[in-house]
Formats: C-alpha cells, sequence, structure tokens
C-alpha cells in the first residue's frame, strides 16, 4: 500500500479532524513535532488554526498523504518566507507519518512529495527545515538527501533539565 499525496487539499470538517488525530497521535507517540506527551487534540487545534490562517493568507502550503481508506496518515507544511533575501528557499514544518506507519518509507514518500512540490514553485532553488536533536531525525533526513546546516545546542527544552539542540537542515533542489 503506499499514500496517496494531495497539495493544498479543500479543508473539510473531516480533513481538519484527520489532522488533529495525525498530530495528536505523532506527539503521543514521542515525534518531535512541537509538543510533548501527554497532549491532546484541543492543545494543538490552535497551531493547526494558525496554519490555516496562513494558508488562507499564502504563505503556507498543505501537503496531505492519505491512505486507501482516505485516512490522513501523513502531512507537512511548505511556507514561504516573506523577505525577499530569502525568497529562493522555502520551510518545512511538521513533518509527520503516523505512527501505525512507521517503516514502511512513508516519510521518505512524503519528502519526496514535498520536494515535487517544491521544485514545481516558481524560484525555490532549496527547502530548509529543522529537527529536534535526540531522536536521530538528522540521520534520516540525511539519508534523504537534506546536509546538516547549523545546530543550535540545547535550543529546545522539551521539559526541565531536558533540552535538545535545534538542528538546521537543508535541500538544495539544483
Amino acid at each position: 500500500m503506499t499514500l496517496t499525496f494531495t497539495l493544498e487539499p479543500p479543508i473539510t470538517p473531516a480533513l481538519r479532524d484527520g489532522l488533529l488525530d495525525l498530530w495528536a497521535d505523532v506527539s503521543n507517540a514521542g515525534g518531535a513535532v512541537g509538543f510533548v506527551p501527554p497532549v491532546r487534540r484541543e492543545q494543538i487545534r490552535p497551531q493547526l488554526v494558525r496554519h490555516f490562517v496562513h494558508m488562507a493568507e499564502g504563505r503556507t502550503r498543505l501537503l496531505v498523504g492519505q491512505d486507501e481508506g482516505g485516512t490522513t496518515a501523513a502531512a507537512a507544511f511548505l511556507a514561504g518566507n516573506p523577505q525577499h533575501l530569502n525568497a529562493h528557499w522555502l520551510s518545512l514544518y511538521s513533518v509527520m507519518v503516523h505512527p501505525r506507519h512507521q517503516g514502511k518509507g512513508y516519510g521518505r514518500e512524503l519528502l519526496a512529495a514535498a520536494e515535487d512540490a517544491a521544485r514545481a514553485t516558481a524560484g525555490i532553488e532549496a527547502i530548509r527545515l529543522s529537527c529536534r536533536g535526540g531522536h536521530g531525525l538528522e540521520r534520516f533526513y540525511g539519508s534523504c538527501g537534506y546536509k546538516e546546516v547549523g545546530r543550535v545546542p540545547g535550543a529546545v527544552r522539551v521539559a526541565p533539565g531536558d533540552d535538545r539542540d535545534e538542528i538546521f537542515m537543508l535541500l538544495p533542489l539544483g
């Protein structure tokens, strides 16, 4: 089974709820997507609404991967840069694959779909993302072609006494 990826799908109540479920399930499984467990959908909703506002303003695009049953199984947000000096690259945020689909290659498929979307966007020459240290994510992104370009030690405070590096990764598209 593979996922079907859609860039900028219509936002329906079912998609909204699917994204909330995905984000909560990924977070509660220990995924590094902006929250720490335990987290409830209601805690995630304001962040998702901010993404929806940015989408309505044309600043952010949503990429969704759905399984054969139409369930939201993966998602990521692509954001352009408002500064003209940085307009040649975009940022990839909240890259998520549902825990029940881990190890099936869906993360690589999601990143490939994000790369395709970036390549189809006029003037985009690279994708930038940041990830939380302590999960080995930099190795995964590295295996997908991203290069570590910076690191801020202890920039992410997961809990008192549990600070992690913020790792900046870049995928040149040229």
